[in-house]
């Protein structure tokens, strides 16, 4: 057995959970809950290519498997047992994934950017979505920069959030690949409805430089002039921390730039027209945990370290209940 399929089961009352998307991301999300579960233990892996390695894997370590898709997840014998699925296919799979898990009243965590649920953050806004029957985990650079948007409207106006995700070309599936316009869309409108910024903008860069790069986050606040340079720096400082609890290689790459924009020299920003103001620069680093997928892809890690932290906090809740 290789060393990262080892897995230490917890004792004590777990909801069986299934992951449908037997590729990267879905199979990093096993090998976690199958290490780090507290509540959860996985019930069933799902793909639909009887090849994958996902799916092999899986088997190995004893998980319910089909390569089947959803129609095979839902004639698995123990179907009954699954409290809350995982979906880490694509957004346009996702459709008909969640209408048929709905029927059968199942609570879906949506990994990729299909949006049918709200958009979660997982330090910023969990708890008012606990009870949902679908969550949006946003995108990776979602779930990386509006922590950090969120911790500047926090003490202060954001007028404008623009962040750049930059990641390994190599750590970006035919998923993500396929996705790139709903992860600029999806991250946009993130920033805004949970980010708390007035406008946001994402860019996303795959880039191929061999060796492959780690996944660096650049975040961008114009905040209202009254903002306080203190202020703003200790909350995205106890933010980081935040995120730091559940994605322990997420990091400061150096410390946060501030720059003042008088009103008698603003800047023209597309849509908002000439503006003055603190501008805010937070320059992030996502390692991976290697898990399953290399160091550097700490885009994919980031998704899935999220995900789990969120199924957990409802799976306490709802066992405390």
């Amino acid at each position: 057995m290789n060393h990262k399929d080892q897995h230490h089961p917890v004792a004590g009352e777990q909801w069986q959970v299934a992951i449908i998307g037997s590729g990267n991301i879905g199979t990093d999300l096993m090998i976690k809950v199958l290490r780090n579960g507290r509540h959860l233990k996985m019930g069933a892996m799902v793909g639909i290519d009887a090849q994958s390695d996902g799916l092999a894997r899986a088997a190995r370590l004893g998980v319910a498997t089909t390569h089947e898709g959803i129609q095979g997840l839902v004639a698995l014998p123990n179907f009954g047992d699954i409290k809350l699925v995982f979906d880490a296919t694509s957004a346009g799979a996702h459709a008909e994934h969640n209408r048929v898990l709905q029927q059968h009243g199942i609570q879906v965590i949506d990994l990729t950017p299909a949006a049918i649920g709200p958009y979660v953050i997982p330090v910023v806004n969990l708890e008012q979505h606990l009870g949902s029957p679908n969550i949006n985990m946003v995108t990776c650079g979602g779930q990386a920069t509006i922590p950090i948007v969120c911790a500047v409207s926090m003490v202060s106006k954001v007028l404008y959030a623009e962040i750049v995700a930059s990641i390994s070309s190599k750590s970006a599936g035919p998923g993500t690949r396929a996705n790139i316009d709903e992860f600029t869309e999806t991250t946009s409108q993130a920033i805004i409805s949970v980010g708390g910024a007035a406008q946001g903008k994402a860019i996303i860069v795959l880039n191929p430089a061999e060796p492959p790069l780690m996944m660096r986050d650049t975040v961008f606040c114009l905040a209202d002039s009254s903002a306080s340079e203190d202020e703003v720096h200790a909350s995205i400082l106890a933010m980081v921390e935040r995120v730091k609890a559940y994605v322990p290689g997420y990091r400061l790459k150096q410390d946060v730039q501030f720059d003042r924009i008088p009103a008698d020299q603003p800047i023209n920003i597309p849509g908002l027209g000439k503006v003055s103001g603190l501008k805010v620069s937070v320059f992030l680093e996502v390692e991976g945990a290697a898990h399953y997928l290399p160091s550097y892809a700490g885009n994919l890690d980031i998704m899935t370290s999220a995900a789990l932290a969120t199924a957990e906090q409802i799976a306490a809740s709802k066992l405390a209940a």
